[in-house]
């Protein structure tokens, strides 16, 4: 029997966490659910993010689901009380994962703007080891043009260097994507970003901590990355997200339009 498993996000960051879920097992059946309506959630305020809390949870509590992935940092930042409270199955979020991982002492965090204003990585990470740096840059236009179905290299290449700087300034030994869809570019930024710094993806921490808390027959894992069983829902642009899908994960799949908002 596989397990059923939500992943939610404002868009196609979520894929990051997908892919790495994929990746290592195939017992699953994903219900991935992505905001499109409303995206980006990185420039909402912690009311707003609350109460899109509450309709994912709504969408999600007929769904039968053995755990909840929370793909987007913004909402984990915000509302994780919200998603652990109302849906009583386990939840694996972003944050607190990567906060158990990090090694170096002087960590630069990329995210956006609602994230880093909440404080909740420094938090986070500052529970599990003392003693460390934390250095947070917002990215206001990051995840806009990571959504963009043409990237345009030239511009990320601009804000990267732009984002960056802050962070080498304090001599950083550590940088987290602290935005499910920054890790979506991890290629280009490696490219750019001194060796000796290490990027942290923290779907991989997510997953890592989910798989071992539900462990699985070796007869299960890994053999291809398979969509197969991945049901996927929007809140607006089907047509848009369907090409986005299979640019990303080339596959074509059916898009489902659903609404969230009962009363907003």
């Amino acid at each position: 029997m596989k397990l059923k498993i939500g992943i939610f996000d404002s868009g196609i960051g979520g894929f990051t966490v997908l892919n790495s879920l994929l990746k290592t097992r195939k017992d699953v059946e994903v219900f991935y659910l992505a905001d499109t309506k409303r995206i980006p959630y990185g420039n909402k305020n912690l009311k707003e993010i609350r109460l899109i809390a509450q309709e994912i949870c709504n969408f999600f509590e007929d769904k039968n689901l053995d755990a909840l992935l929370i793909a987007c940092n913004t909402t984990n930042a915000c509302a994780l009380d919200i998603l652990e409270t109302k849906l009583k199955i386990p939840c694996f979020d972003l944050i607190n994962s990567v906060s158990e991982i990090v090694n170096k002492n002087r960590i630069g965090v990329w995210a956006t703007a609602t994230t880093v204003r909440s404080a909740y990585y420094k938090k986070a990470i500052g529970s599990k080891k003392k003693n460390l740096k934390i250095f947070q840059q917002e990215c206001p236009e990051f995840v806009t043009e990571i959504e963009k179905q043409d990237l345009n290299f030239i511009k990320l290449d601009v804000l990267s260097n732009l984002y960056l700087k802050p962070l080498l300034d304090k001599n950083i030994e550590e940088l987290i994507l602290g935005c499910s869809h920054y890790p979506l570019i991890y290629n280009f930024l490696r490219k750019k970003i001194d060796p000796n710094i290490n990027i942290v993806d923290p779907s991989k921490a997510l997953i890592k901590k989910f798989n071992k808390s539900f462990v699985f027959p070796k007869t299960d894992r890994y053999e291809s990355l398979s969509c197969e069983n991945v049901e996927f829902f929007v809140t607006a642009e089907k047509d848009e997200f369907s090409k986005k899908v299979k640019f990303w994960l080339e596959i074509n799949k059916e898009i489902r339009l659903v609404n969230l908002r009962s009363n907003v």
